[in-house]
């Protein structure tokens, strides 16, 4: 995977290319202080400027009477959300223009790994509040923001100078059953994988022919020799109607989720060997349903990488941490002993 094809999969370079057979959506310049507040570890105050003036209006009264230092610490500051009226208004004028609710994410990700954080558990939006709330909290967000060439196998090149965008999807009621992952090995559909492996959905198994063809007529028709790079992954929905929509176009590499196939597998083109078509996996029973890869983001990372062992110096601090209980718990209680029998013997 070179980085070139990592910035051939941004939205703003392929969007343009394949707009009539994706969900409409606006994209917008990414201000260099918006970035900065993105990526500032000790500020997750959002703003609320972008909320209805009438409800704030409503509950000043309250505010200001719950307004009461609780600190004793005269030098504790108070951490104020920072305010971005001009890329405010762009952004509500935005999601105005795309029906009031959107579906957000940047150049490459979503922030579909910290749903979890939102009130309803969804990414579907509709304030700059609800954005920065999801997007301060996401590793994926994060990895775009530093570390989009990461794993690119010309890291002795300079990386391209990227123009960071917030781009905003019009909200469409997707179901999860009808996402499908699909892989392209020079500028062949070698692969088809079950975008959501982690449940087990009957039509899957019931329809096999029909999604794979449809999938298949839907690439040769519309991508095949039209993206940028002759190796890619694209994502791809089968409404109930049977039309196949393009939803998004990631890097032909370890950096892409490969799903239920193995990226060995990929790369050696092991599977195209085995059969013409493209290989369909997909979750064929209740008993293969498996917990979602992205609940370990629910959890702080120190607590994933102490299980894990992934980081043996938090492992040892930990254990460090440990002992010195340990030894404080039996200091205090030889302490207490002790106490307690001098006392029964002045008695």
């Amino acid at each position: 995977m070179k980085k070139e094809q990592v910035v051939n999969c941004q939205f703003s370079v392929w969007y343009p290319l394949f707009k009539k057979h994706t969900i409409k959506s606006l994209i917008l310049p990414l201000p260099q202080n918006v970035i900065e507040y993105l990526l500032d570890d000790g500020t997750l105050v959002v703003s609320g400027s972008d909320h209805n003036t009438e409800q704030r209006n409503i509950n000043s009264d309250l505010d200001e009477e719950e307004d009461v230092q609780w600190s004793d610490d005269e030098t504790t500051a108070t951490v104020t959300a920072p305010e971005f009226p001009e890329f405010t208004s762009k952004v509500l004028e935005s999601i105005n223009a795309l029906g009031g609710s959107v579906f957000p994410k940047l150049n490459w990700s979503s922030p579909r790994d910290a749903n979890w954080i939102a009130l309803n558990s969804s990414l579907q939006c509709s304030s700059l509040s609800d954005i920065f709330l999801l997007f301060k909290s996401s590793d994926f967000i994060t990895h775009d923001l530093t570390q989009p060439f990461l794993q690119c196998s010309d890291q002795d090149s300079p990386d391209p100078v990227i123009s960071y965008e917030l781009v905003l999807r019009k909200w469409s009621e997707l179901i999860p059953g009808g996402e499908f992952r699909c892989y392209v090995k020079e500028n062949k559909l070698i692969a088809i994988s079950q975008r959501d492996y982690t449940q087990f959905y009957h039509h899957i198994l019931k329809q096999e022919d029909l999604i794979t063809h449809a999938i298949q007529d839907f690439f040769n028709k519309n991508i095949q020799h039209k993206f940028l790079d002759e190796d890619f992954v694209f994502d791809a929905y089968r409404d109930s109607q049977g039309r196949v929509w393009l939803i998004d176009f990631n890097p032909f590499g370890e950096v892409t989720d490969s799903l239920l196939f193995t990226w060995d597998e990929l790369l050696s083109g092991e599977i195209t060997q085995q059969q013409e078509g493209p290989a369909f996996r997909y979750t064929n029973s209740e008993v293969t349903v498996q917990p979602s890869p992205c609940l370990s983001y629910r959890i702080p990372r120190d607590f994933v990488d102490l299980s894990t062992g992934e980081d043996a110096y938090k492992l040892i601090d930990f254990l460090k941490l440990q002992k010195d209980k340990n030894l404080e718990r039996i200091t205090q209680n030889n302490t207490t002993n002790s106490n307690g029998s001098l006392t029964n013997i002045i008695v």
